[in-house]
């Protein structure tokens, strides 16, 4: 990704952040990233992580539409993917997608058992959530212009506990210095 890119996206970010009343904390934690893949616009997401605890991890998320993260699980991570604002949608599958059909599987939303078929997606309006444990595929991406996605988990990992269907993906991008950096990613050193 370019460095301006990356700029664009997190003046976007947090004008959409403070249009809807999503404040940041001190010395916000940014990251930024096209999954290695060189193709933000179809595989991006832009992150701010507010708690970062052995026990516990809160994000705060940024997508424009054509934006998605891609089909993954983790290893240990168990995650609620919250609509914070716009509309998101969430794809499930019971194993690894494309593979075996999975069948159906329960899984929460809204803290309700919800019936799903593996490979269904799942559209959660602002406020909404979806509960996703170890080993369910998932991938997301906003169904409106732009969407606030909130993430509330147990301890993160990413460089050891995600798992992606394409084995091509890389968790931070490559970064074209075409100018200055307006802040601090985690992955610059």
């Amino acid at each position: 990704m370019k460095r301006s890119e990356i700029n664009t996206l997190i003046r976007s970010a947090k004008a959409c952040y403070h249009d809807h009343g999503w404040a940041l904390p001190p010395k916000p934690r940014w990251d930024v990233t096209d999954f290695g893949l060189g193709e933000w616009r179809r595989f991006g997401l832009v992150l701010v992580n507010l708690a970062e605890e052995p026990e516990y991890c809160e994000k705060l998320m940024y997508a424009r539409k054509g934006m998605t993260t891609p089909a993954h699980c983790h290893r240990k991570k168990k995650e609620d993917i919250i609509c914070r604002w716009g509309k998101l949608a969430v794809q499930v599958w019971a194993g690894v997608p494309g593979g075996s059909p999975g069948g159906s599987f329960t899984i929460p939303v809204n803290h309700e058992p919800m019936a799903v078929k593996s490979g269904q997606v799942i559209e959660l309006a602002a406020g909404s959530r979806v509960t996703l444990v170890p080993g369910v595929y998932h991938e997301f991406y906003p169904v409106s212009d732009e969407c606030i996605i909130g993430e509330v988990s147990t301890a993160n990992d990413d460089l050891h506990d995600n798992i992606f269907v394409n084995r091509d993906i890389g968790r931070y991008p490559g970064i074209e210095e075409d100018e200055p950096a307006e802040v601090r990613l985690l992955s610059d050193s």
